[in-house]
């Protein structure tokens, strides 16, 4: 593979997000979607336009995948799972008794068309992880978890990384995974992130299986050999780097998300900007959900 260039973060989009996250291209709309999840905004980015804007305003949504339809599948506070294209809300889960006052973070979908959804720790429980199945069934996987942050699957499909960004782990574990039944196995660990680079936020892996993890208080977004040594680094004028994705045409750019636009006077003046960067390395485009969908 070429040397990576050396390239500054470009912003694309600023609405001085709280906290931004959730970058995801949409390959059928050839736009990039992201959130800034207390606030409840979702955005779009066209980059053949340069054009961007807020299309969705209300409950706080921490993740969100693309389904087969093109409808956005959005995770949001208190359990509630809604579907959104065009404008339109449509609910298939109002809420769960389990997550009231609390929300889902981080999702993926997977190649069947499940998701793999976080959600945080509150005071009364600690952080789960959930596998949503295409049939609407939803199932606890993990449980004691900080806060279940970023996930990404290898390019062979066989295994699946999981970020926990809590105080208490701040590290990126590594599971196999069956595509059959959706079951994850053999948790180990990847990397534990010192405490001068942050905590392990969002992720995606590239197409030579290496590792882009976001780090939150790090101001970084760091490059991970598949062996957990580190390749290489990427400093944002920020110290909120809260995630990271491939899209573009050719999936070599990269979008990052970025928080604390609420408090620009101690973050920073670009705190909560959309970022993009392109260093020649091509990225796996992420799988469509298939929830509530025929397959």
């Amino acid at each position: 593979m070429p040397p990576l260039r050396c390239v500054q973060p470009e912003v694309v989009a600023d609405y001085a997000c709280q906290t931004g996250e959730g970058p995801l291209w949409h390959p059928i709309e050839k736009r990039l979607y992201w959130c800034d999840i207390p606030r409840g905004r979702l955005f779009w980015y066209d980059p053949a336009s340069s054009k961007h804007a807020v299309c969705y305003q209300g409950d706080p949504i921490g993740g969100f995948t693309v389904q087969a339809d093109g409808s956005l599948l959005l995770f949001m506070a208190d359990g509630a799972i809604r579907t959104w294209h065009d404008g339109r809300l449509n609910t298939l889960v109002d809420e769960m008794p389990e997550l009231r006052g609390n929300r889902y973070n981080d999702c993926i979908a997977d190649p069947v068309g499940r998701v793999y959804c976080g959600a945080m720790s509150t005071p009364k429980q600690a952080g789960r992880l959930y596998r949503l199945d295409t049939d609407g069934t939803l199932t606890v996987i993990e449980e004691g978890l900080g806060t279940s942050n970023g996930m990404a699957f290898t390019p062979d499909r066989r295994q699946l990384y999981h970020s926990d960004s809590g105080d208490r782990f701040r590290h990126i574990r590594l599971f196999d995974y069956d595509v059959q039944s959706g079951e994850l196995s053999e948790p180990r660990l990847f990397l534990v992130a010192k405490p001068d680079q942050g905590k392990p936020d969002g992720m995606t892996v590239d197409a030579e299986g290496y590792v882009w993890s976001a780090r939150w208080n790090g101001g970084l977004l760091i490059r991970y050999a598949p062996d957990g040594t580190e390749d290489r680094r990427v400093a944002f004028p920020v110290p909120k780097v809260s995630s990271v994705t491939f899209g573009g045409e050719d999936d070599t750019d990269l979008y990052v998300t970025t928080a604390g636009g609420h408090d620009r006077e101690h973050e920073g003046p670009l705190a909560g900007a959309l970022f993009r960067l392109n260093l020649g390395v091509r990225g796996v485009p992420e799988f469509f959900s298939r929830i509530g969908l025929e397959t």
